[in-house]
């Protein structure tokens, strides 16, 4: 005869749906009871919440928490502090979750919270990683204040580029060759328009411009070249004392106080992390430099609480993904399924670090588009390969607490290819 064991279960699972202003709760009891709760945002909800919970003991308690924005991020903190286990429940899981369990599209906070309570009771949750408990909060400010200044940065450049150049000075936007030319807006600051440019003569414009016009290895050549390129331009002619004018330089002043913010910034990282064997051992690693390092350590955390390196892979979102379905079978592609930034950071080095001169990154750029060399489609997915490369390498020399020991390729006579030293 089967012995029935009527015992309760000894797990008590919380559920918290987080919102901006307030979250809700639901929490079942070892007999099975399911009581309802509304934590307000303020520390006196906080401090009730954590005297409920602490009539049972800590380690009973299995807390689940969907990560809103940042605003799971007090409370979070207030319960790990406090000693609880809590559980980090991925929003794309909740989603789908509900509409296996409701067959609607329907959602609102209270049926939140009974998804997130049932991926509790199966395990379909992952730890969380909270980052001022875990030393990153401040590598994480610096990385997304970075982030911020840089996005602004960009959208001004582009009302610069797309909106002022073709209204005034059309033919300047073949100068500009990177994101990082300073020079380029200090120059258009100054002759806004090219009819002040070819008003004031070849001689007098060049001594005007040469200390603003930044290093060039012929800096005579490209300003005559410069002056020529106004003398013809079809920009729209201006008073230097209209409005339209006033706006310009009010843009491009903005872009140069974002380039000095932005600069300031990296200089900042730099010394905030010059000490740290994380950052010294990402900086030896080939197209990862300070920005990309510091993204890195601010997205990831410790490296090494990752037990091995398809799960670190999979958390970037650099792992293959393949659609099944009886005789059927897909391509393989990225999931994109992990964390963006991580997974552009990889990437940003990966263009980096083929474009130079003696890597086996760049062998294993040069073997994936050997076969065509002009094929777009090949291209990338040689970059995608040689990210998730750098990605696995990262990890590996993190773990080892090694730096990147660079070696040259050479075929062999079976095919293969094996590492000589330089």
């Amino acid at each position: 005869m089967t012995e029935q064991n009527n015992k309760p279960r000894e797990r008590i699972f919380v559920a918290i749906d987080v919102a901006k202003a307030k979250n809700d709760v639901l929490i079942e009891y070892p007999d099975g009871k399911r009581k309802r709760m509304t934590v307000v945002n303020r520390m006196e909800d906080f401090i009730a919440f954590a005297e409920h919970l602490g009539t049972f003991k800590k380690e009973q308690c299995c807390i689940g928490v969907e990560p809103t924005s940042n605003y799971h991020r007090p409370i979070s903190y207030f319960l790990k502090e406090k000693g609880f286990l809590l559980n980090f429940v991925p929003s794309i899981g909740v989603a789908r979750t509900r509409e296996a369990m409701h067959n609607s599209w329907d959602k609102n906070d209270p049926k939140d919270a009974q998804v997130i309570l049932h991926m509790l009771k199966i395990g379909l949750v992952q730890t969380y990683y909270d980052p001022l408990l875990n030393g990153i909060n401040d590598i994480q400010e610096l990385s997304k204040t970075h982030f911020l200044i840089s996005l602004r940065k960009t959208k001004t450049q582009h009302s610069i580029l797309n909106h002022y150049l073709p209204l005034y000075f059309p033919e300047a936007q073949k100068y500009f060759s990177s994101s990082r030319a300073e020079w380029f807006f200090r120059m258009l600051h100054m002759f806004p328009s090219p009819h002040y440019i070819k008003a004031m003569g070849k001689e007098e414009f060049i001594k005007k411009a040469w200390k603003v016009s930044g290093r060039k290895v012929a800096k005579e050549v490209f300003l005559s070249d410069f002056f020529e390129t106004a003398k013809n331009s079809i920009g729209i002619p201006v008073l230097e004392d209209s409005e339209s004018l006033v706006m310009f330089r009010l843009v491009l002043q903005e872009a140069l106080a974002l380039c000095e913010k932005r600069q300031q910034l990296e200089d900042r990282a730099h010394e905030f992390l010059k000490q740290d064997p994380q950052y010294k051992i990402l900086r030896s690693i080939p197209g990862i430099g300070p920005i990309i390092a510091l993204t890195i350590i601010a997205e990831s955390g410790d490296m090494k609480r990752f037990s091995h390196h398809r799960k670190y892979l999979k958390f970037c979102g650099l792992d293959l993904s393949t659609h099944q379905s009886g005789q059927f079978r897909g391509q393989s592609r990225l999931s994109k399924r992990g964390n963006s930034r991580l997974r552009c950071a990889f990437w940003m080095a990966a263009t980096i670090a083929v474009r130079m001169r003696s890597n086996t990154l760049r062998g294993k750029y040069e073997r994936y588009i050997k076969r065509d060399p002009t094929s777009s489609d090949l291209k990338r997915k040689a970059l995608t390969a040689s990210a998730a490369k750098i990605c696995r390498v990262a990890y590996s020399l993190v773990k080892a607490g090694k730096p990147y020991r660079p070696y040259f390729d050479e075929a062999i006579p079976s095919g293969g290819i094996r590492s000589v030293g330089p």
